[in-house]
């Protein structure tokens, strides 16, 4: 029994970048295991790979983001205490693995757990959000002056930003970049939805997790997330951005989400 297996998707993800990932995963006195996901054209990553304990899967094309993990979860049943999808652009000291370990084998009611994420430069990333709807996607990704100012309290508050991200909270949507999971609550909440390629598959399994554990942003530590917003400056990933959004609102509800109202106003009353 391993006490963490983690997963890490790559695809044409620079070399050095991928090693940066797995020397921070692997720095640990914990007993671990690591998958390599590759939806890459090529299996060029595995040469670089063999210096590591990691189990190399090439899929020879690309299934997208959730798929590819569940691939790893699915091979990893019943072989952890936990299991950590981790972006192959995070990176992190020693230490942060025993920390976060330590905090979930106190807290059995937790499923979930996302550390601090910071840019390289040490800003924090506002990565903790409530349940959005069309109007909060739309604003996070508007480049108009007057827009951003009009909303600027709603956009805020979406991302939680008053919190100042200084304290252990309970939040409704945690990034997919660094996910600790609970191994023993997939039996109840499942794995990633494959009907997302890409984007939007965290939200969906963060909401998923905390209607029945919580989910917690637990800023004792910190990681590094060389964030590319890819989805910004591609046109293609910006498609598939909007194609996720579209899927998770039919999934879920446009603007009438009663569930997502009571959730949002129960971590809004909590937190405020």
């Amino acid at each position: 029994m391993y006490d963490i297996i983690c997963s890490i998707v790559v695809y044409k993800t620079e070399g050095a970048q991928l090693k940066k990932a797995v020397q921070s995963f692997l720095n640990s006195s914990l007993n671990l295991k690591l998958y390599i996901i590759d939806n890459s054209p090529s299996d060029k990553l595995r040469d670089i790979l063999v210096d590591f304990n990691a189990e190399y899967i090439f899929n020879n094309k690309n299934l997208g983001f959730g798929a590819a993990h569940n691939i790893a979860i699915r091979n990893s049943a019943g072989l952890s205490k936990y299991h950590l999808v981790l972006n192959p652009d995070i990176s992190f000291e020693s230490g942060v693995l025993e920390a976060i370990f330590n905090f979930m084998e106190k807290n059995i009611n937790v499923g979930l757990l996302m550390p601090k994420v910071c840019y390289p430069d040490g800003s924090i990333q506002y990565l903790c959000k409530l349940l959005p709807n069309p109007l909060d996607l739309f604003l996070r990704r508007s480049n108009i002056a007057i827009v951003n100012r009009l909303f600027r309290k709603s956009l805020e508050n979406y991302e939680l930003r008053f919190t100042g991200y200084r304290m252990i909270m309970d939040v409704p949507c945690l990034s997919g970049c660094f996910m600790f999971l609970r191994r023993e609550i997939l039996a109840k909440v499942g794995i990633f939805d494959q009907r997302f390629f890409m984007y939007l598959e965290d939200v969906d399994f963060s909401r998923r997790i905390h209607k029945h554990y919580r989910t917690v942003f637990y800023p004792q530590v910190s990681v590094i997330h060389h964030y590319s917003r890819g989805s910004y400056s591609n046109y293609y990933l910006f498609w598939c951005h909007i194609v996720s959004a579209v899927k998770y609102f039919f999934k879920w509800g446009w603007f009438f989400d009663q569930e997502r109202k009571l959730v949002n106003r129960r971590a809004m009353d909590k937190l405020s």
